[in-house]
């Protein structure tokens, strides 16, 4: 029996596919399935059917994994021109299926980012145990583990993102947002429909930065798929990151509500050299807001806020004129900061989200409070665009 080019294409994929799937769900699947495909790719289609018939008994949802029994199925009255042969099959459903056999299959090839530092996550305070980076570009779901303020890779996760791709503006526009996010809260099944699956995670879009540029729209979450469906393709959502309910749920054992960032990417970058050195100049300047502000220097202090910064509608002048109008009734300041994180900006060169726990105290007023800073460097200077909780 001849098997496709297409068949030839995907096999070409499979040189670094692993022998071991562990303990990841998506991965799992996906192997398994590259397994079956390489038989196919030898020709050997008998032992294909029986790859992918025990891959369905492990999970007989998986559609995709349906098509490829039904190709191989009709493979044997007929010789197979393309991928998903099924008669009569409606062209967008087909076309949905290979996407997401593409992305599989490039999900089994890539090498595991094992050593390698996302560009997205600078600094971790302690009490974040993981981080989540996602790639929209390929589908990806990457999780982090904090040791010690730096990010170490744990796993990865298949995912689908927004029909129309990704970098929403508008509401209903179907796509999934682009920015540094955390996770809200958490609605157990009983509180959904079943087409959001076993869980869903809340995200906190639209963020500061999103309403700052006019961007609108809500209800963008992590969540699972109904129970009739594994996963779905790359590009099927409203907004929203969508993993399979098995995924989801060892996601979810390692969220913390309202500590876990989520960090959403067009395209995953890598740390290097100069991110390094930003990161250190950034964290400097940092610390030298805090020391000018402790020492009432109120001019240095609004040195460090941009001319178009805002917060809370409060544009720069009436900061700068409430800031001196407080500290000129101060006789001492002090100011500590701890659980400090930094997270670059997807699609915004020089523009970090900054968090921590400031505790202030002084000759008449005492608080502590979560802040959030965003600093963007221009001309070589990190200043402050935006301020308020967090």
């Amino acid at each position: 029996m001849r098997h496709t080019a297409f068949s030839l294409l995907l096999i070409a994929a499979l040189c670094a596919t692993r022998s071991q799937a562990g303990e990841n769900d998506s991965r799992t699947m996906e192997i398994l399935l590259a397994q079956s495909l390489q038989s196919i790719g030898n020709n050997k289609l008998d032992v294909a059917l029986n790859e992918v018939d025990s891959l369905l008994k492990v999970n007989p949802n998986f559609k995709l994994a349906q098509l490829v029994k039904g190709d191989l199925l009709l493979a044997h009255s007929q010789a197979l021109n393309n991928f998903g042969n099924a008669p009569n099959a409606p062209h967008d459903r087909m076309e949905d299926l290979r996407d997401e056999a593409r992305v599989r299959l490039q999900r089994v090839q890539q090498q595991q980012p094992f050593k390698a530092t996302p560009k997205f996550l600078w600094q971790l305070d302690a009490s974040q145990r993981y981080a989540i980076v996602v790639d929209t570009s390929k589908s990806t779901l990457y999780v982090y583990e904090n040791v010690n303020g730096e990010p170490h890779y744990v796993s990865d996760y298949y995912v689908s993102v927004g029909k129309k791709g990704a970098d929403k503006v508008s509401e209903g526009d179907q796509r999934t947002p682009l920015g540094v996010y955390f996770i809200n809260s958490i609605l157990t099944k009983d509180k959904l429909t079943d087409f959001y699956g076993s869980v869903a995670y809340p995200l906190s879009y639209p963020n500061e930065w999103d309403r700052r540029q006019g961007r609108d729209g809500h209800g963008i979450w992590l969540h699972g798929t109904p129970s009739d469906t594994y996963s779905r393709p790359p590009r099927a959502s409203n907004g929203c990151v969508v993993l399979s309910n098995n995924d989801l749920l060892q996601l979810g054992k390692l969220v913390q509500i309202g500590h876990t960032p989520v960090i959403i990417a067009g395209q995953m970058d890598w740390s290097d050299d100069n991110d390094r050195t930003d990161r250190n100049a950034l964290l400097a300047e940092i610390e030298k807001w805090r020391n000018d502000w402790s020492n009432i220097d109120t001019d240095a202090y609004l040195n460090h806020y941009a001319q178009d910064f805002s917060t809370g509608g409060v544009n720069f002048a009436a900061f700068s004129q409430q800031k001196r109008l407080v500290n000129s009734g101060k006789s001492w300041i002090k100011v500590k900061l701890s659980k400090l994180s930094a997270f670059p900006y997807p699609g915004q060169p020089g523009l970090v989200v900054v968090n921590f726990e400031q505790d202030y105290d002084s000759n008449n007023l005492s608080n502590r409070m979560l802040k959030r800073q965003y600093w963007m460097k221009r001309n070589n200077k990190w200043q402050i665009v935006y301020e308020g909780s967090a």
